[in-house]
């Protein structure tokens, strides 16, 4: 963590909440044919099979320990991961199928993290010294009729998961660091398990193009799995549309987070008025168009909050007012993704991550 974050009594508890935690888009998968990069303090490499199956795995070679990266010409052939040392084939569950001259070891295994795919997005499971996982995300995927594709953009500052998934229950910086108003959150938060819902109410005022003012009109429900997984659905009533957010916070290094903004709109059939034109394009253009916009004003949004999150001191102990929101039942929230007293946290092995800081 940051020296700031490290301080005294002041340290949150590990860089790495065990939970479930976005690794890339299907497309980019797809794509590149073998990803490699930093990860939850380790070095992993994700592929794709001729079935369409991905895998997350480590990325060394348990033959003699050749890095399974590109960078090091490791490849992808006919679904299986080549290790460009001596040729050793994986396939997706990690077992290594083949060598060039002899049997293959059945011993020889890498070592792999359960994923889950939702909307196209791949997210792997990361456990308190490598346990399976305890809790899963939604079993059902959002319903995709109607909807654009998805936007992605990824962020990178020095952070750590608790502090940005805590704007989801943190209700005064809205108005005082976005300048949104009418912000109303009521409805007390929902916590279950791993699962926290926060709903909540808000009105901003947007120049479009610096020609007129615009107030939009937000309802939003915030979806929390864990500390790496925030999906925001929600509507916008005076134009009629629904959004969809994902913010996913991926620890790198343990100072290093990525914090990716995933964005889609639903169909505007009958837009209530004709703001930035919606409702002279046609039909299948209108979601496309505010989805970009949406993708834009979330990511100037979020720098202003990465000002502010890359310099911030964790306070464990929090002077609050009424006008906080539900911080103290968040900070109980988040206490179970850490490892407990009974338990020492392994983190990974010095060498990973110590050179690579690619992908992302």
């Amino acid at each position: 963590m940051p020296d700031r974050l490290r301080h005294a009594d002041r340290a949150l508890p590990s860089p790495f909440p065990e939970g479930w935690y976005f690794v890339a888009g299907r497309r980019d998968v797809l794509k590149a044919k073998l990803i490699q990069k930093i990860w939850m303090g380790e070095d992993i490499v994700v592929w794709c099979d001729d079935q369409g199956r991905i895998c997350v795995a480590e990325a060394y070679c348990p033959h003699l320990g050749s890095f399974l990266g590109p960078d090091a010409g490791a490849s992808v052939c006919d679904g299986r991961l080549v290790c460009p040392f001596h040729g050793y084939e994986f396939d997706v569950s990690g077992q290594c199928m083949a060598t060039p001259f002899a049997p293959p070891p059945r011993s020889a295994r890498l070592r792999v993290h359960e994923t889950r795919e939702i909307s196209g997005m791949v997210f792997a499971w990361w456990g308190i010294n490598g346990r399976e996982p305890q809790w899963q995300l939604p079993a059902q995927d959002p319903e995709q009729t109607g909807w654009c594709g998805i936007h992605i953009q990824t962020l990178r500052f020095e952070g750590h998961p608790q502090e940005t998934t805590e704007n989801s229950v943190d209700m005064a910086h809205l108005r005082y660091v976005h300048g949104y108003h009418g912000v109303n959150a009521d409805n007390p938060v929902v916590v279950d398990g791993p699962y926290l819902e926060s709903r909540f109410d808000f009105r901003r005022t947007q120049s479009i193009a610096g020609v007129a003012n615009v107030t939009f009109e937000f309802s939003a429900t915030a979806h929390v799995y864990g500390l790496g997984y925030s999906f925001v659905e929600g509507r916008e009533h005076s134009i009629g549309v629904d959004f969809r957010l994902w913010v996913l916070a991926t620890p790198i290094d343990g100072k290093w987070i990525d914090l990716s903004l995933v964005t889609q709109t639903g169909q505007i059939r009958d837009p209530k008025r004709r703001v930035v034109g919606l409702g002279f394009l046609p039909r299948d253009r209108r979601a496309p168009l505010f989805n970009a916009l949406s993708s834009y004003f979330q990511r100037r949004d979020v720098m202003q909050d990465v000002a502010i999150w890359r310099r911030k001191r964790y306070e464990p102990r929090p002077r609050l007012c009424r006008s906080d929101g539900e911080i103290t039942t968040y900070r109980a929230y988040c206490e179970q993704f850490y490892p407990g007293p009974e338990e020492v946290l392994q983190l990974p092995r010095e060498e990973a991550g110590s050179a690579r800081m690619t992908g992302g």
